[in-house]
């Protein structure tokens, strides 16, 4: 039996063609690189699309959409790119980084084809207000997309809010989207972004699919490629699909996509719970490796004082506290200890519930560090799997 680890360096030499052969789809239908052509019209997406057609319609001033990773920001805005009119507006879109404001306004000309390289920020100004106005001229509007927008620094934001002060006869030149994750909904709210904040004239946070939305996001998919119930998946399979993704697309997609490529590799016309569990498994162990791995490097010194603290605390209440080289217990073992052997009572309970309360706490925080470094190991995870896509 091949497992599905096994697949996994196999995985770029298969195309749909091997889904196609089993069965009998037309694409593959959990791809990580978003397609208008799946878009899912969920209760939250199609909320988030009413306020980019009321934006779209104003024609003016920044449109905010926020949303933890994989929600489907990027795809919501090309499912509106493909209902635009041809002609009307000349949009580009750009993916931040953590760009000062000089080098965005150079990103911002690169991608509406003009040139920067060498040009002081004046230059680049005018060029892009001449763009602007020649384009307001041609009856066109000028849109840009800010992928990644939580990236910017406030000095870029600004920048960009002095780009949407180019107007003609009253009507405004240039309009922005900003997507981002939730960092940026706090970025937008400090002191020195108000006139920003003025400007923006439709928000709205991405939240995950509900469970029900969950089923019904895969079988969208999969009917979009000829899925005819081949292969069948249990009821179970689509309960722990959510479970284990909590509804976010972008965490479906990567684990249906699993689920399918396993399929195919053992040839098997129904996926049950137990196919689903083998997948986990495997990608579990991967995402441990990276948390291992993670953790050796980041925050190491932090988890092991704390595991050694408390350590020596359990070994003074057992009177077990082993003897280091100089024959002294390390930290507060080694005080407690010597009380002790005076014939002094170690620590008085209310000293003792305090010391536990301060341990306890110290122990929440090394917990909330390693869930962080296995969240972290998981975005890695699925960095990998889009590259394997884009391969």
């Amino acid at each position: 039996m091949l497992s599905c680890s096994g697949s996994r360096g196999l995985k770029s030499s298969f195309s749909y063609a091997m889904y196609s052969e089993l069965y009998g789809f037309t694409a593959e239908p959990f791809r990580l690189t978003p397609d208008q052509r799946f878009y899912y019209d969920s209760e939250v997406h199609r909320r988030a699309m009413a306020y980019l057609r009321y934006g779209l319609e104003q024609a003016e001033g920044f449109i905010v959409i926020t949303g933890d990773i994989g929600t489907g920001k990027t795809m919501l805005v090309r499912n509106l790119f493909g209902e635009l009119e041809d002609g009307k507006i000349m949009a580009a879109q750009l993916v931040s980084t953590r760009l000062q404001a000089e080098d965005l306004l150079r990103m911002v000309c690169a991608s509406f084809g003009l040139a920067h390289e060498g040009m002081n920020k004046a230059t680049m100004l005018h060029n892009l207000e001449v763009i602007c106005r020649t384009r307001y001229a041609q009856g066109q509007r000028i849109l840009l997309v800010v992928d990644e927008a939580q990236n910017l620094s406030a000095g870029s934001l600004e920048e960009l809010r002095l780009l949407a002060n180019y107007q003609s006869e009253g009507r405004a030149l240039f309009q922005a989207f900003l997507l981002g994750q939730n960092q940026l909904r706090r970025t937008l709210q400090t002191a020195n972004l108000a006139q920003l904040r003025q400007r923006i004239i439709a928000s709205y946070h991405l939240d995950p699919l509900s469970k029900e939305e969950t089923r019904a996001y895969i079988e969208h998919r999969l009917r979009l490629v000829g899925w005819g119930n081949d292969p069948a998946l249990e009821e179970a399979v689509f309960r722990g699909i959510f479970e284990a993704t909590g509804g976010v697309p972008r965490l479906i997609n990567t684990l249906c996509n699993r689920l399918l490529l396993y399929g195919c590799i053992e040839e098997k016309h129904g996926l049950a719970e137990a196919d689903l569990g083998v997948v986990l498994k495997d990608m579990h162990q991967g995402v441990e490796a990276e948390a291992r791995h993670d953790a050796a490097t980041v925050g190491e010194e932090e988890v092991t004082l704390a595991e050694r603290e408390w350590q020596d605390e359990l070994d003074v209440k057992a009177g077990t506290t082993p003897e280091r080289p100089n024959g002294q217990a390390e930290g507060h073992s080694a005080a407690l200890n010597a009380e002790g052997e005076s014939g002094t009572p170690l620590l008085s309970l209310q000293q003792r519930v305090a010391k536990l309360e301060a341990d306890v706490s110290r122990l929440n925080k090394v917990l909330a560090h390693e869930r962080r470094l296995l969240r972290k190991a998981i975005l890695l995870q699925l960095d990998v799997d889009a590259g394997d896509e884009l391969q």
